[in-house]
């Protein structure tokens, strides 16, 4: 028999990187808000990778810690390898990626939740959401409990009805192993249109059995940037990671098993990642290739299970042992976990308004997987921008939003809502026009402000960015009227580095201008140099080094604004506009 629970501002459905920051946002703006999740035991969970971050996706962390989200500050905390991706390119796609502990991430993401003024934890399995005649929301759980919410964000990930494939075995589950949401995609589907993705995940091994010797080493940077502008001290690299490779005979067990495959065999219907394939996908698709890069990846500090990267698959179990086994220092080791498939329902996320309210349901948000996207720090994008909106609406403030210009997130979001997505999305920095302007190293630059205004940076933390603000801002000012005069030792320096001496001194942003040159080899020509923090004058070498560049690009930007704001006619007959595809 059903009973009646509790009234809540906020539910919030699902406590993974999408869910945790929801929940966090609406309880961090005064709502009374609640998070519900199949398992207390797996809040935060990497059923995949066990890293954050990456090519462009440590953009997006470092947009949610600089608007006051919590997954920059949690990654630091549980960083055993952090490393910077992309140095031989520019400062546009740098971007940080850090191996994670992904047990004590999960626990310690829990404690934040449980901590947290406010917010209510709780362990159950939500199995409809009905719409009541006074516009709110009621949620009931497996064990009957009634919980009405004003504002709901789904937060679902890959766990509305999940199903599990190996090989021809396939079963109802979520990742890992958990229980899946098998009934709550009924009463969905009373408001908004599911369909079918999967994802899938390679096989864990035991670190006892590997042969390193016949490996790669990859080690952490020396000098460790942390994700959160908020963190003065650096993560440390307790761990390394390793490259092998697969070769002539792995492609050999793979094809010659391609008709035991689901993805293949059409069991699979759900509509994989293009950008993350499995191995069976990578044999096909690029079929001249003779070997595809393998990185193994430890877990976690007290654990010797270890992931391997870029072998996702969903062949049997024996097919994934053979092609395991025939690669380099692979040859005898134990597999602690098999790869497999998953396929779940999620939302087109047309339906979907920049705040991430559904357009034909009030006060009803979609975040993460759940709107068709893939990977943690996308779904914490969108958890953190639901969860602000979710607050806001409950609060009769004004949306929060995010266009492409002001952010990764804004692009994201842009994409999914006014583009849709017909495979799971993932962000790459390609996908952004203005990606010279969106650089991770300027996050809080671009977003601290906003992430203050809307309530989640604290005054002391404004403080701080004002101050740091302040510092480019005279660094700026005294790179231009600084001279750095010519010397021998100077000339040596320019002619050691490919670029032309100097008979007069030359001011030091023309010197920084020059592409061979940089902040800290010019420091023993600049006694003057004020003790500032290694980011003030990251930032101002930057603008100096891409004025023109960066001029440019906010140009652009003011001019697709102004265009933004252009409103067409309600009854344009778009069928009639030739070469409107162009």
């Amino acid at each position: 028999m059903k009973y009646f629970a509790e009234n809540y501002d906020v539910a919030v459905i699902g406590a993974g990187h999408a869910g945790i920051e929801s929940a966090l946002a609406a309880a961090r703006l005064g709502c009374r808000t609640v998070c519900f999740t199949i398992s207390l035991d797996m809040i935060g969970n990497m059923p995949c990778n066990p890293s954050i971050g990456g090519t462009s996706k440590g953009h997006l962390v470092r947009e949610i810690d600089a608007l006051g989200g919590e997954m920059g500050i949690a990654a630091d905390a549980n960083t055993i390898q952090s490393r910077m991706l992309n140095l031989g390119k520019g400062p546009a796609v740098h971007s940080l990626r850090a191996q994670i502990d992904r047990r004590r991430y999960s626990e310690y993401m829990k404690r934040v939740l449980e901590g947290q003024e406010r917010l209510d934890l709780k362990q159950a399995e939500i199995v409809s959401l009905e719409k009541t005649p006074d516009g709110a929301w009621e949620l009931v759980t497996q064990f009957e409990a009634v919980y009405r919410a004003t504002a709901v964000v789904l937060a679902t990930g890959t766990f509305l009805a999940g199903k599990i494939f190996v090989g021809d075995v396939s079963f109802d589950s979520g990742p890992d192993g958990m229980f899946p949401a098998r009934n709550l995609s009924s009463s969905l589907e009373k408001y908004m249109e599911l369909r079918r993705f999967k994802t899938g995940t390679p096989a864990r091994v035991n670190r006892n059995t590997v042969d390193f010797s016949e490996l790669e080493i990859q080690e952490g940077d020396s000098e460790i940037v942390p994700f959160s502008f908020a963190n003065e001290y650096a993560p440390e690299n307790k761990a390394v990671c390793h490259i092998t490779y697969t070769n002539a005979e792995t492609k050999r067990i793979i094809s010659e098993n391609l008709h035991r495959s689901p993805l293949f065999g059409g069991e699979i219907k759900g509509t994989g990642p293009r950008y993350c394939p499995s191995i069976e996908d990578k044999i096909v698709r690029f079929a001249d290739r003779e070997r595809h890069q393998i990185f193994i990846e430890p877990c976690g500090l007290e654990t010797d299970e270890l992931y391997l990267q870029g072998l996702s698959s969903s062949l049997p179990e024996d097919v994934q042992l053979d092609f395991i086994h025939s690669i380099k220092g692979l040859e005898h080791c134990a597999v602690m976990r098999t790869a497999y498939a998953i396929e779940y329902d999620c939302v087109n996320p047309l339906h979907l308004k920049a705040t991430l309210e559904f357009n034909d349901a009030a006060n009803l948000y979609g975040a993460g997987q759940f709107n068709g996207s893939s990977g943690y720090e996308e779904a914490a994008a969108q958890g953190l921008i639901a969860g602000i909106n979710a607050a806001l609406k409950v609060q009769g403030r004004e949306p929060f939003l995010l266009d492409r210009a002001s952010s990764y997130i804004g692009t994201l979001i842009d994409d999914l809502v006014t583009k849709g997505c017909n495979e799971p999305y993932r962000m790459m920095t390609s996908r952004s026009e203005y990606r010279l302007i969106l650089r991770q190293d300027n996050a809080d630059l671009r977003l601290t402000e906003k992430g203050y205004r809307v309530g989640l940076i604290s005054e002391e933390r404004y403080q701080r960015f004002l101050k740091k603000q302040e510092q480019i801002c005279l660094e700026k000012k005294r790179m231009e009227k600084t001279v750095i005069a010519s010397s021998d030792a100077l000339n040596a320096l320019l002619v050691s580095r490919e670029t032309t001496p100097i008979d007069k001194g030359v001011k030091l942003i023309d010197l920084l201008k020059r592409p061979q040159l940089d902040y800290k080899l010019l420091a023993p020509f600049d006694p003057e140099r004020p003790d500032y923090p290694p980011e003030v004058f990251e930032q101002a070498e930057i603008d100096a080094k891409y004025d023109g560049y960066i001029r440019r690009q906010a140009a652009d930007i003011r001019e697709m604004r102004r265009l933004e704001e252009k409103l067409l006619a309600a009854d344009m007959d778009y069928a009639s506009i030739s070469g409107l595809r162009l």
